[in-house]
C-alpha cells in the first residue's frame, strides 16, 4: 500500500514537473533557451520543447512578414516643396539570435530607421519623382533601411510609399498646369486638322478646276442637305464659275489698250516693264459725206440777245418804254 502511495506520488510530482517545463513552439517561430541569462546553444524548432523550470527561459521569436506602416513625414523636396509622405515596410526576422541578442527591440528600430530614410529619401528627391517614379524611390528607400537590419538579423522584404500629401497651393498650380497642357494639345491637334483638310480642299478644288461641272453638282448637293432639315428659307450661294463666264463673253467691254494722246513727258519715260506696249488696232479709214459732216446754216439757231432775255424774264416786251434807258 505505502509503495502504492508513493509511485502515485512519483507520477504526481512527474506531471506537474512536466506541466511546468514543458513549452510549445508554433510552426512560424522559433525559440531561443537563456539559462541564468546565458544563452544555450541551439535553436528550438516548431513543436514541444522542455526546459527546466526556474532555471531556463524560452524566448520566442515570430519569423512571419510582418507589415508595419511609417507615419506620415514632413519634409522638403529638392525643388523646396513641403509634402507630408507615409510608407510601408514589410519585413522578417532571418536570424532569431541576432534579433534578440543585437538589439533591445527590433520592431522599434526598424520603426525608427524606416523613418529616417524617408525624410531623407524626401530631402533628394524632386516632387515630379515623389508622383511618378515611385519605384524607384522604393528601391531606394528599402536599400537605405536593409542596410543596418542586416546586422540584426532582419531583412526587408520591400517598401513601398502610400501617399503623397500635397499644399492646396500646390495642387491647383499643378491642376493649372495640366489644363494648359491639355489645351496646348487640343490646339496642335486642331491646328494638324486643319493643315490636313486644307491639303483635301486644295486637291478638291484643283479637280473642280479641271472640270467645272463638278462645282455645279457640289452645289446642288449642298442645296439638297439644306433642303432635307425643313428650312423655311433656303439661301443659294452665287456662283463664281457665272461671273468667270461673263468675263470671258465676246460682248464685255475690253480695258484701254493704248495711253491717251496727251500724255506728258514724264509718262513717257516710264520703264517698259511696268505698261506693256500694246500695238494700236488697225483701222481703215472711213468716206464722211460732206453733207453729214458739216450741219446746215438753219439748222444753228441763231445766238440770244442778253435783253430780249430780260425783258422776258420781268414780263415786258421789247417795245415797252421801261426797257429803254
Amino acid at each position: 500500500m505505502v509503495l502504492v502511495e508513493a509511485l502515485l506520488a512519483a507520477l504526481g510530482l512527474g506531471a506537474a514537473w512536466f506541466a511546468i517545463s514543458a513549452r510549445i513552439v508554433k510552426q512560424y517561430e522559433r525559440g531561443l533557451i537563456f539559462r541564468f541569462g546565458s544563452l544555450r546553444e541551439g535553436i528550438r524548432g516548431p513543436g514541444l520543447n522542455l526546459i527546466v523550470p526556474a532555471v531556463d527561459r524560452l524566448r520566442k521569436v515570430n519569423m512571419q512578414i510582418m507589415t508595419m506602416p511609417i507615419p506620415a513625414q514632413e519634409g522638403i523636396t529638392h525643388d523646396n516643396v513641403t509634402v507630408r509622405v507615409d510608407a510601408v515596410v514589410y519585413f522578417n526576422v532571418m536570424d532569431p539570435v541576432r534579433a534578440i541578442v543585437n538589439v533591445q527591440d527590433y520592431v522599434f528600430a526598424v520603426l525608427q530607421v524606416a523613418q529616417t530614410s524617408l525624410r531623407s529619401v524626401i530631402g533628394k528627391s524632386d516632387l515630379d519623382d515623389l508622383l511618378s517614379n515611385r519605384e524607384r524611390l522604393n528601391q531606394g528607400l528599402e536599400i537605405m533601411i536593409d542596410s543596418p537590419a542586416l546586422d540584426w538579423g532582419i531583412h526587408i522584404d520591400r517598401v513601398e510609399i502610400k501617399d503623397v500629401s500635397l499644399p492646396e497651393s500646390m495642387k491647383r498650380s499643378m491642376s493649372r498646369q495640366a489644363e494648359a497642357e491639355r489645351e496646348r494639345r487640343a490646339r496642335v491637334i486642331s491646328a494638324d486638322g486643319e493643315l490636313q483638310a486644307s491639303y483635301k480642299l486644295a486637291q478638291a478644288a484643283a479637280t473642280m478646276a479641271d472640270t467645272p461641272t463638278a462645282l455645279q453638282l457640289r452645289l446642288l448637293e449642298t442645296v439638297v442637305e439644306v433642303a432635307a432639315e425643313k428650312n423655311s428659307t433656303l439661301v443659294l450661294p452665287f456662283p463664281v464659275e457665272l461671273l468667270r463666264f461673263l468675263e470671258k463673253a465676246p460682248g464685255a467691254p475690253a480695258p484701254a489698250a493704248s495711253a491717251p494722246a496727251d500724255a506728258g513727258p514724264a509718262d513717257a519715260a516710264r520703264p517698259a516693264d511696268r505698261s506693256p506696249e500694246v500695238s494700236a488696232p488697225d483701222v481703215s479709214p472711213v468716206a464722211i459725206p460732206p453733207a453729214a459732216a458739216t450741219p446746215p446754216a438753219a439748222a444753228i439757231p441763231p445766238p440770244l440777245d442778253a435783253r430780249a432775255v430780260a425783258a422776258a424774264e420781268s414780263g415786258t416786251g421789247p417795245g415797252d418804254s421801261r426797257d429803254t434807258p
